[in-house]
């Protein structure tokens, strides 16, 4: 039965291994979900699903598959599917009361439920709200919207109040994870995510399970143990092109700012125009009266750091290879000489392009700062800060 729920999953490039099918096959072999399709949804979900951004393409494909297992309404009207009678009665005994029960006995069954719902649509001329038998609102009749019925079907409601027919996999509420969509800071915050190392730093303010299992066993008594959180320990150099061409991914630029801020404890950053020269700033309204010289920030900070540039690298080829270049102050080295510092200095440096990487090849300044980069140039694109996240993990 699950085995093409397993390829269509393969199909849909969602990157699901044997071994975590048969994690999932037994599960259900040991009844973890029995009779329950959405909790068999999150148990699938949990099992399959390795990376947030597959939560979409893993909705669409169980919606696909599984399509027919729940009921569904809709506003217009009412549409049923084919539900195993064993499942109706499993999930009675389950969720049911006695009195309950007998009232869905009483009723006639599944089958005699779907043909008084078909009666009751044909005989209701008008909406009706309250009691016990038309199709409406607030009444305990088996159809209708914000009432209850053990056995009901929902006709026109927004969103389950007691959650028994509603399909969560259709909501749909992870797809602007999906590659495919718009950056956005919560895409981008999760594109970050890879570039990690753990540490345990601050106050003791953190639960130690096994620790308080380890000292209550060798103590005789309760003994809770506590232990620092663990903490994102990267440290972080952000160098943000502002001005000019930037101006129009200012947006963008600045939810990669808010999500790198959100994720690394330890960052850094400083703003430069078009190239790196000897002076960097932290404030725009005061980037000409106080800057900080390119050469003590390259003391100050360890080569513990990583290091992203983000720019759209478009300039003048002047501007990085000849002293002098420089469009808004006489340079006394060339911009070439100061990356190349920092690429020294900094073993883990890579330089993020909002440009379409289409277009790269189309300007020659583009082309040099790939060079001096040794081509760790990517596109400002979740697809792109990933792998930009996995070169600077090495």
């Amino acid at each position: 039965m699950f085995i093409p729920f397993f390829l269509s999953l393969k199909a849909a490039k969602i990157p699901v291994t044997l071994r975590e099918y048969l994690t999932m096959l037994e599960a259900m072999e040991r009844q973890v979900v029995m009779y329950d399709v959405e909790g068999f949804y999150y148990l699938s979900r949990a099992a399959l699903v390795k990376d947030e951004r597959n939560l979409d393409r893993f909705d669409q494909v169980f919606s696909h598959v599984f399509k027919g297992l729940e009921n569904i309404s809709g506003e217009d009207g009412v549409e049923t599917q084919e539900i195993p009678e064993e499942w109706l009665r499993r999930m009675a005994e389950k969720h049911l009361s006695e009195e309950e029960m007998q009232e869905i006995e009483a009723l006639g069954g599944f089958d005699k439920l779907m043909e008084t719902l078909k009666k009751r649509l044909e005989e209701q001329q008008k909406r009706h709200q309250g009691g016990n038998k038309w199709i409406g609102t607030a009444g305990t009749s088996p159809f209708g919207a914000y009432g209850y019925n053990p056995e009901g079907i929902r006709i026109g409601q927004k969103e389950s109040r007691h959650r028994r027919a509603v399909k969560v996999w259709d909501k749909r509420v992870f797809k602007n994870l999906d590659d495919s969509v718009e950056l956005g800071t919560r895409n981008i915050k999760v594109a970050l995510k890879r570039l990690r190392r753990w540490a345990r730093d601050g106050a003791a303010e953190e639960f130690d399970l096994s620790g308080t299992i380890r000292a209550t066993a060798e103590h005789g008594y309760l003994d809770v143990i506590t232990r620092p959180e663990r903490r994102n320990a990267v440290k972080l150099l952000l160098f943000l092109d502002v001005g000019g061409s930037m101006d129009g991914y200012i947006k963008v630029v600045e939810e990669l700012f808010s999500a790198a801020r959100a994720e690394f404890k330890h960052l850094e950053y400083f703003y430069f125009h078009n190239c790196l020269y000897e002076g960097v700033w932290k404030d725009n309204n005061r980037r000409y009266g106080a800057q900080m010289a390119t050469q003590d920030v390259l003391h100050k900070f360890g080569p513990d750091y990583k290091v992203i540039f983000v720019g759209d690298a478009a300039m003048s080829p002047y501007e990085i290879v000849y002293a002098g270049g420089a469009i808004e102050h006489w340079n006394e080295e060339s911009g070439e000489v100061w990356l190349r510092r920092v690429t020294d200095q900094w073993s883990s440096t890579i330089w993020l392009n909002p440009v379409p990487e289409k277009g790269w090849n189309y300007t020659h300044s583009t082309d040099l700062i790939r060079q001096i980069f040794t081509n760790r140039m990517y596109p400002l694109t979740l697809t792109g800060i990933d792998a930009a996240m996995k070169e600077l993990s090495r």
